[in-house]
């Protein structure tokens, strides 16, 4: 694993552009650094340093948290969010509340799964 450094990590799909509007909302907030974005499209060789698969991590939103766990989907948004004004009381929240963010984990893995396919039409997916 990396050496540790204390911002959290999230690796998102650069190629996608909801994605891409999306991470570049939060990056504007973040402008006091707080977190370290990773575009896994353009060099998605960060990933094995955490022992993310590239292709699950292009399927769901991974990130790494402060204490260095990684997670995916609803869970790394919170992550995300307990940094950024604006989000942080949110995230605050939801990190006490595993019911909701396992009910918000369920409703967003429908959504990614829509958005692989269809980046998938866009030639993105491995061949199978």
């Amino acid at each position: 694993m990396p050496e540790a450094d204390t911002r959290p990590v999230v690796f998102f799909d650069g190629g996608c552009p909801l994605c891409r509007r999306e991470i570049g909302h939060y990056r504007r907030l973040d402008s006091a650094g707080r977190i370290e974005w990773q575009d896994i499209h353009a060099d998605p060789a960060p990933l094995a340093g955490y022992g993310i698969d590239p292709e699950d991590a292009m399927r769901r939103m991974h990130a790494v948290d402060e204490r260095g766990r990684v997670v995916s989907g609803a869970p790394a948004f919170v992550v995300t969010w307990r940094h950024l004004p604006y989000y942080r009381l949110a995230g605050a929240v939801l990190h006490r509340l595993p019911p909701v963010v396992w009910l918000m984990d369920r409703v967003y893995g429908l959504f990614a799964r829509a958005r692989w396919r269809s980046r998938c039409r866009d030639g993105v997916c491995p061949p199978r």
